[in-house]
């Protein structure tokens, strides 16, 4: 008997765990499976309300007591870099940059290894083996890409962004770079980059994922320019990051079946033949 897959896509909730970001909260998430010939469809319509992208999964945080975490964007045509983004533009002029299909390698995991060893011992991809690596490198049902971040002088692989391309902008799924240079702000300039891929292919936004107020590990995001994030169902420019409150009350966030009803889903029909 020949199953098709529903044109409804099924939201579900995951189990309360402890949250990565902020000491004594408790995060849970919304997810989605994303599959099928309507995924790039879906991938667009709610990555622009705030979800993300894992392997074939789209998630956005849904915790019962806390609205702290805020998907975040990069207007490029608002963005204007200071002046210590263009001194990190100007030490990183050597670098190559090179995009590649959805394809893991051992240099990028040995540099993977090495990022996450030096900056996130502790976190919850700590003990990732290469197996787990490539999926989530190459476990992707839309156009993906791997930019891969060369030294000139040395023709060393020392950064790496798996990058989605959205309809209106590109997202930046994991990246990593080497320990070895703290003082060239690798990670910023890897954004800096992506913000000049997508102004050159006429894309508006660059997606970078969650911004949280409190946490120093996300403190960068809101050093760039041009800044939105996703608050009650719509973009708005970043405001003063230090006016916003850390959102914590039993009744702060909306039962899910409200949360799931509010999200806007693209015509997912098959064409009629």
């Amino acid at each position: 008997m020949r199953h098709s897959l529903p044109i409804a896509p099924q939201f579900y909730v995951t189990a309360p765990q402890p949250c990565p970001y902020l000491e004594g909260r408790v995060e849970r998430k919304l997810f989605t499976a994303l599959q099928g010939g309507n995924a790039e469809k879906l991938n667009n319509s709610l990555s622009g309300q705030g979800f993300r992208r894992s392997q074939n999964v789209l998630y956005r945080p849904s915790c019962t007591d806390c609205g702290a975490c805020l998907s975040a964007r990069i207007d490029v045509a608002r963005f204007e870099p200071s002046k210590s983004q263009r001194r990190i533009t100007k030490r990183n002029s050597t670098i190559t940059r090179r995009a590649t299909s959805p394809w893991a390698t051992e240099d990028q995991y040995d540099l993977f290894r090495r990022y996450l060893d030096s900056r996130h011992s502790d976190g919850g991809m700590a003990d990732m083996d290469v197996f787990e690596f490539a999926a989530m490198i190459e476990e992707t049902p839309i156009r993906s890409r791997v930019i891969e971040y060369t030294d000139d002088a040395t023709d060393e692989l020392i950064g790496v962004c798996l990058t989605d391309v959205l309809g209106d902008g590109v997202s930046m799924v994991y990246s990593f770079y080497t320990p070895d240079r703290p003082r060239d702000g690798l990670g910023n300039y890897i954004i800096l980059d992506h913000i000049e891929i997508a102004r050159s292919a006429g894309l508006p936004y660059v997606y970078l994922g969650y911004w949280v107020p409190g946490s120093q590990k996300m403190g960068y995001k809101a050093k760039f320019s041009g800044l939105e994030v996703y608050i009650g169902g719509a973009w708005q420019p970043m405001r003063d990051p230090e006016n916003f409150a850390l959102e914590s009350h039993p009744l702060g966030s909306d039962p899910i079946a409200e949360q799931v009803a509010n999200i806007s889903l693209p015509d997912l029909a098959p064409p009629r033949r």
